[in-house]
């Protein structure tokens, strides 16, 4: 049933996606440091969610959008990998989570035109690399006179995370912070070009029963466990994220629970919901049922693996 919460939360959930694509926070209130969401395998939802969902699955299977996916470079972990044993303190992580890094000394230039991703399972891929002070302006957007980290020069290296194809070791910039031994890595290849879906998004406006997820957040190294925000109101239960897996992907279905009658206040909050499949990944895409597109990742918010 469509509440005066849920209609307040789908106008709230619109500007959300909009600004999951523009790198924008949106909303007046986050819960991500307050508890997780809730996991549900599709027996208790809408019809018409399930619906959706096998519609998304099955217009991707054998599209020309997976094959670019599953030969493409995309990133499903991290973009950022602290230093050994961060944080020396409270005033460090504050520092990280809101991005007050500042520069002293020289940044290097880009020592070659591009770089090459090179995956456990096999394969590679040449892509153009990003400057060190493109890289460092990612994490470092912060400027307010809080507590700050140190950031005293920088050098071309590799990392490995997890991506679309399992995981890979690519080129990155590792930034030596003053006070820590090992260096803070930041992924030195820009964002990929997400393939056309085959589908289009849902039709109908967010509702309780279906919602654009936020974005991506965290991957397990077993492939098996992901962790995404979903966004809600504030006189709710909070966000249900539904799963279906096929062989050629894994599609999420995002819902609120318990709406409830009456006024509300205009909020939107984030929380965080963990999703455990049962089976890895692999090269499956994980996909948004609402949007018909890949989940989105931010890949230049902080981690949110935090000490």
């Amino acid at each position: 049933m469509r509440t005066h919460t849920a209609r307040t939360v789908q106008l709230l959930v619109v500007l959300a996606v909009l600004a999951v694509g523009t790198g924008a926070v949106t909303g007046c209130g986050s819960e991500r440091a307050g508890g997780r969401g809730t996991q549900v395998r599709g027996t208790d939802r809408a019809p018409e969610s399930q619906a959706r969902a096998r519609e998304v699955a099955d217009a991707w299977d054998g599209s020309k959008a997976a094959e670019v996916w599953a030969k493409g470079y995309y990133l499903m972990g991290e973009a950022v990998q602290l230093p050994e044993n961060a944080f020396r303190d409270g005033a460090d992580k504050r520092a990280y989570e809101a991005q007050n890094l500042v520069l002293r000394g020289e940044l290097p230039a880009t020592p070659q035109k591009d770089g090459q991703v090179k995956w456990e399972s096999g394969g590679s891929l040449t892509l153009p690399l990003m400057g060190a002070r493109e890289a460092f302006e990612s994490v470092a957007r912060g400027g307010n006179d809080g507590p700050h980290l140190t950031v005293t020069g920088a050098k071309l290296g590799r990392m490995t995370l997890a991506t679309n194809r399992g995981p890979a070791t690519v080129p990155a910039w590792l930034f030596t912070l003053e006070g820590y031994d090992t260096p803070l890595k930041r992924v030195a290849l820009g964002p990929a070009q997400v393939p056309q879906p085959p589908i289009e998004p849902a039709a109908e406006v967010p509702t309780d029963e279906l919602a654009p997820l936020g974005r991506l957040v965290g991957a397990a190294g077993d492939g098996r466990s992901f962790t995404v925000v979903a966004t809600h109101g504030a006189c709710d239960e909070g966000p249900a994220v539904d799963v279906l897996e096929t062989g050629g992907s894994v599609v999420l279905s995002a819902s609120v629970v318990g709406t409830k009658a009456g006024p509300c206040t205009s909020e939107l909050r984030e929380k965080e919901v963990a999703v455990k499949l049962d089976r890895p990944l692999g090269d499956r895409v994980l996909l948004d049922a609402f949007t018909g597109r890949p989940v989105p990742h931010d890949e230049n918010g902080p981690s949110t693996q935090l000490s």
